[in-house]
């Protein structure tokens, strides 16, 4: 839950919900408003710390 409590406490004000879905196959994707910020499957690797919030961040300022 590391990930989820860091977005919620960055973006407190403007996130409503975090919801964590499990799933198999080495996929890890974080969407925002229906929109996807992030795929490991795409990337093909993992996220660097501190780049799903970077990337959280961009997409809440579109």
């Amino acid at each position: 839950m590391g990930l989820a409590n860091d977005l919620l406490k960055k973006f407190e004000p403007e996130i409503e919900n975090v919801t964590l879905v499990p799933s198999d196959g080495g996929r890890f994707e974080v969407q925002v408003n229906d929109t996807l910020v992030y795929s490991k499957l795409q990337t093909g690797r993992h996220a660097e710390p501190g780049e799903i919030a970077g990337l959280v961040e961009k997409s809440m300022k579109k």
